[in-house]
């Protein structure tokens, strides 16, 4: 899920990966839109060993999830989607043209990683 801090130029992304399952928050990272991001994710999603990975079409996908356990496509990102969808909703810094938008990366950062923390994770930090 992407969102910006002053303009569109300071891009930050929240990657996050969630149980198809039951739709628990897994693991997250909050970066730019870079490969690098994605490897940080995926390193920890390793413990959980996670044999099937449901993601758009993304280059970094394809580059470092093997193609017999990667499904592309929207039919099994729904929930993920949904997600995004409570998130913005509920974190009004998400939202443009408020009074609570981000001027700093790091508040920007904090305030997501507090709420994932909080709401998706349920331990405060």
């Amino acid at each position: 899920m992407w969102s910006f801090v002053g303009s569109k130029q300071q891009q930050r992304w929240l990657w996050h990966a969630i149980d198809h399952q039951t739709g628990l928050v897994l693991a997250y990272v909050l970066a730019d839109h870079k490969d690098a991001a994605f490897v940080q994710l995926k390193a920890m999603l390793e413990p959980f060993g996670i044999q099937q990975f449901y993601t758009d079409n993304w280059g970094a996908y394809e580059r470092y999830l093997a193609a017999p356990a990667h499904a592309v496509g929207k039919a099994n990102t729904q929930k993920i989607e949904r997600k995004h969808l409570t998130f913005r909703t509920r974190i009004k810094r998400l939202a443009r043209k408020t009074i609570c938008f981000s001027k700093s990366i790091q508040m920007h950062d904090i305030v997501l990683g507090l709420f994932v923390n909080r709401f998706e994770l349920g331990r405060a930090i």
